[in-house]
């Protein structure tokens, strides 16, 4: 709006500049007698000749150039407009981008905070899960211990019984052969005998 006012002025501006030209033109040309005067105005029909000359192809490149002159300025002022809305659309795109980027980060931010704590918080739950494991491991490892020194105390002490036993029947069978008397193995083979006829 602003650029079609300023071609607008520019061009009433050269109007009243041409204006302005072909009246000097005429006063030049009505000052002059019609090239009869005497010698000190003989420049003035040469210089008034050429000056409306100069007026007319000044009007008339006025009334060529003012179409086209007037689409050169609406164009540039058009094209400059569309210029600064695609600037202004680039602008707005940017702006919405980094509003997406910056809600992305903080985003980020908040989402590496609570990977963090969900990290920490399976370490912690990892942690537990693993003492627990291996206070279990280590009741089943000392309650197999226990089993184990059990049963190695009742092999040894069956096996002590067993010695026990062995020597006390070597002693006994000392002790018998010691006491027993020929007349008293008699008196046993005789028994045992009777025993196995009856």
């Amino acid at each position: 709006m602003k650029e079609k006012r300023t071609i607008q002025k520019c061009l009433k501006f050269i109007g009243c500049a041409a204006a302005l030209l072909f009246s000097v033109c005429g006063i030049a040309l009505a000052s002059s007698d019609g090239g009869h005067g005497g010698v000190h105005n003989a420049w003035l029909g040469i210089d008034t000749a050429k000056v409306l000359n100069f007026g007319v192809l000044i009007i008339a490149l006025f009334f060529i150039a003012k179409k086209p002159v007037a689409e050169f300025f609406s164009s540039r002022a058009k094209g400059i407009e569309d210029e600064i809305k695609a600037l202004e659309q680039k602008k707005a795109e940017a702006e919405k981008k980094l509003a997406e980027y910056q809600a992305r980060f903080k985003s980020l931010d908040q989402e590496s905070k609570k990977i963090l704590e969900e990290y920490m918080k399976q370490g912690q739950e990892a942690k537990i899960r693993i003492l627990a494991e291996a206070e279990a491991q280590a009741a089943k490892l000392e309650a197999m211990a226990k089993r184990n020194i059990e049963q190695e105390f009742k092999s040894a002490k069956t096996k002590l019984q067993q010695e026990i036993a062995e020597k006390a029947m070597i002693k006994a069978e000392e002790l018998i052969k010691a006491s027993i008397s020929s007349d008293d193995q008699d008196k046993l083979v005789d028994e045992y005998l009777k025993k196995v006829v009856a």
